[in-house]
């Protein structure tokens, strides 16, 4: 929605006359709205109050210092200086300019008497941000670039035309999209940590699949054998190498590595070359994913070979199947069903 700012323009008048016209033109060049003393005479405290509340209207307050202090105030401050306070006051984004060779001022544009008070309080303003013109020309260029990088830094409430605010029905509407909207997230969220709803009517848990491998071993030459093994057991086996993705080779080396390690517990023999059946390692990939435990790894790069990685649900039951449990407390086991 297209936004304008409005911008409270304080300085002397009389003699700042043409400097607050480049200062205004270059504000509306920008689609801003300027706002400023001249609007209303600054001589009691009713009108002083409608000040302090422009300036509350206002996003930004730019503050022209050049050779004069300015109309005093019932306490003996400038109402220049009195704005720039409240600015502060109010935490509005404050940028002071100030004229870079005061001593080359015209005499008929300075203000001898309040000589000292004028320093005091470029002095003040020197302690925030402030930059430094010479002529009016020079200062609306430097006024254009500071807004515009002002609005980027700190970007203002702004104001907008009344027929491009949604009406009460349309604002409505967005509320009650927006609360469908974070519904969805929680849901699908929720859908992240738990097993697809058709995954009930497949095998899993401690079920068992049958796996058959071939091998080699001393000199018998090629042998084939099968071997039964739970579906939490193959998981605990597999998920850990797809935690940071695995190839479908890494895959297929873990499940030799198992075998190897069986074989070798069974009957102490020296086994290699041992080999899982494609068909069986399919079935396995295919269930794996059915159950919602394991995906296709989307950060691959183009013609990369396809690699695997855990869900989020499938990381949770990893930590069930295959964490070590303490031996003080309770054993955590997945749900045969599950």
């Amino acid at each position: 929605m297209e936004k304008r700012y409005q911008i409270f323009v304080s300085s002397t008048y009389e003699d700042l006359r043409g400097e607050r016209q480049e200062v205004i033109q270059a504000l509306l060049e920008l689609d801003c709205i300027p706002s400023g003393m001249e609007l209303f005479p600054a001589a009691d405290e009713d009108q002083w109050t409608l000040i302090k509340r422009v300036i509350d209207d206002c996003d930004y307050y730019i503050a022209i210092i050049a050779g004069r202090y300015g109309s005093i105030g019932s306490e003996g401050t400038s109402y220049t200086q009195m704005e720039y306070e409240y600015a502060i006051s109010a935490k509005k984004p404050v940028i002071a300019f100030l004229h870079a060779e005061p001593g080359k001022i015209a005499a008929e544009k300075t203000d001898p008497e309040h000589r000292d008070k004028l320093r005091s309080f470029r002095e003040l303003v020197q302690k925030k941000i402030c930059k430094s013109w010479t002529t009016p020309q020079e200062l609306g260029s430097v006024v254009s670039r500071s807004i515009v990088k002002l609005m980027k830094e700190k970007p203002g409430v702004g104001w907008v035309r009344a027929d491009l605010i949604p009406d009460e029905n349309a604002a409505l509407e967005i509320l009650r999209l927006r609360t469908e909207n974070d519904g969805l997230k929680r849901d699908l969220e929720l859908t992240k940590s738990e097993p697809p709803k058709e995954s009930k009517s497949l095998a899993s848990g401690d079920e068992e699949i049958q796996l058959h491998f071939s091998f080699s071993s001393g000199g018998s030459g090629h042998v084939e054998e099968s071997i039964n093994v739970s579906w939490n057991k193959l998981f605990a086996t597999l998920a850990p190498v797809m935690i940071d993705g695995a190839s479908e080779i890494a895959l297929k080396s873990k499940l030799g590595e198992f075998f190897r390690n069986r074989k070798f517990d069974n009957s102490r023999i020296t086994i290699y070359n041992e080999y899982l059946r494609d068909e069986d390692f399919q079935r396995i990939k295919v269930q794996f994913r059915a159950l919602g435990l394991i995906a296709k790894d989307d950060r691959q790069l183009g013609g990369a070979k396809t690699q695997w990685i855990l869900t989020p649900y499938g990381d949770t039951v990893l930590t069930q199947v295959a964490a070590i449990p303490s031996s003080k407390g309770h054993k955590i086991e997945l749900p045969a069903d599950s």
